[in-house]
């Protein structure tokens, strides 16, 4: 259930969430993972477990040991043990399926390494929770002028400042190792507070900051993704994908992680097929592999005196030429064997109402009224002043700068246009 900011305004459209990632529901968060044994009770005799999981910004997760016997449940804000101070968080796991969260994270519950929650966060502690996270913005801003200023080949992703505001931790990326004592100095006397710098990688900055992929979703590793796992170009490969750099990677400019997806079912796939490399020997001569169709198990062979023309073979009709081959025999020609691809013909969907028209709803042009100003003349007449022939180019080009220049007006009728043919003129 969401939290009241993300519900619908008035008029349906939602608001989005105004939380800003504290949610006290923790149902709008990053990698939440669901408490499918919080309605069931625990056997009699039975303690429940004094570590929980407690969130802070942008998905980074740790793990406390409740030594105050306090009485939590999901989305209780806490003050835990930091160094030096104290740090803000929400509970989002409690009971036992921490103890599995643990486990799978390799942390021993057992230890005395696990930190502490001290209390429950009052409202002084929220408050100046609060007024920290609002500077890391404009604090992040300026950081990053700061280490341009300085020449430094290193990008400021994000800062996250300590519950208790004493500490601002600045997550960064860089190719190479970076000599940033000197930018730690103008972070302090900038900002007047304890500087942490903390490298992190490219993948692990687009789980931070989050995005929507190129499927139209949000981002796996900033939603359920927990571990990276290597991405090589050879899953690409056996995907017959193209090794396009602009389509493969995602936006941490690595390898996208959903190329691991389906690699398993293809590599099972690949198993019934035979090799890529595999070169077919007729009596027409040698034929090598093109293009493999995995869903549909076909194969495309050409010939090495004609790559122009392709035949489509069945996966068992390339086991059996190759078993041919193996016992030094040639097969006549792949014509023999190739199968035709019946084209299925294009299905054109109309709507017989006519509503497809995108301007349907428009409304129609004005057509344009008749100039009635103008006055009609015949198919050979020429209008003509003066009595002179209207094809003089010479008098046309001397009337037009006569009419440009000012001259004063003069009392004089009106002359009545003498209408010329064509005859006449040539005469």
């Amino acid at each position: 259930m969401a939290c009241t900011s993300c519900s619908t305004s008035d008029g349906g459209s939602p608001k989005g969430c105004k939380n800003n990632g504290t949610c006290g529901t923790d149902s709008c968060n990053k990698l939440t993972v669901f408490d499918w044994l919080s309605n069931m009770s625990l056997p009699n005799g039975d303690a429940p477990f004094d570590c929980v999981e407690v969130r802070f910004k942008n998905g980074r997760k740790e793990f406390y040991r409740n030594t105050e016997k306090l009485t939590l449940s999901m989305g209780d804000i806490v003050a835990t043990v930091a160094s030096p101070g104290h740090d803000i968080g929400i509970v989002t796991l409690t009971g036992e399926l921490v103890k599995i969260q643990m486990k799978k994270k390799g942390v021993n519950h057992l230890s005395n390494d696990v930190p502490k929650i001290y209390r429950k966060a009052s409202q002084k502690d929220i408050d100046i929770w609060s007024t920290a996270r609002d500077r890391e913005e404009p604090m992040k801003v300026r950081a990053r002028e700061l280490a341009i200023a300085q020449k430094l080949e290193m990008k400021i992703s994000d800062i996250e400042f300590q519950g208790d505001g004493s500490k601002a931790t600045f997550y960064y990326t860089a190719n190479d190792r970076i000599d940033f004592r000197a930018l730690i100095k103008d972070f302090a006397k900038e900002f007047s507070t304890r500087i942490e710098m903390k490298q992190v990688g490219f993948r692990q900055e687009a789980a931070r900051l989050g995005g929507i992929g190129s499927c139209g979703r949000e981002l796996c590793c900033s939603t359920w993704l927990t571990d990276f796992r290597s991405v090589n170009t050879s899953a690409a490969r056996y995907q017959q994908l193209s090794l396009n750099p602009q389509k493969l990677a995602g936006q941490c400019g690595k390898l996208k992680c959903c190329l691991n997806y389906e690699l398993d079912t293809y590599m099972d796939a690949l198993k019934d097929f035979p090799d890529f490399e595999t070169k077919l020997v007729t009596e027409k001569g040698d034929a090598i592999c093109q293009k493999q169709d995995i869903f549909k198990g076909l194969m495309w062979f050409a010939y090495t005196n004609n790559f122009a023309n392709w035949h489509v073979l069945k996966i068992d009709q390339v086991k059996e030429i190759v078993a041919e081959n193996k016992l030094k025999n040639k097969v006549s020609s792949l014509e023999d064997y190739a199968i035709e691809i019946v084209v299925e013909p294009e299905k054109n969907f109309n709507n017989a109402m006519g509503q497809e028209s995108l301007t349907r709803f428009d409304q129609p042009k004005p057509k344009k009224k008749p100039n009635k100003k103008r006055k009609p003349a015949g198919e050979n007449a020429i209008v003509a002043n003066n009595n002179k022939p209207a094809n003089n180019n010479n008098n046309n080009n001397r009337q037009a700068q006569n009419e440009k220049k000012p001259v004063a007006a003069k009392p004089t009728e009106p002359r009545k246009p003498i209408i010329i043919t064509k005859n006449e003129a040539k005469k």
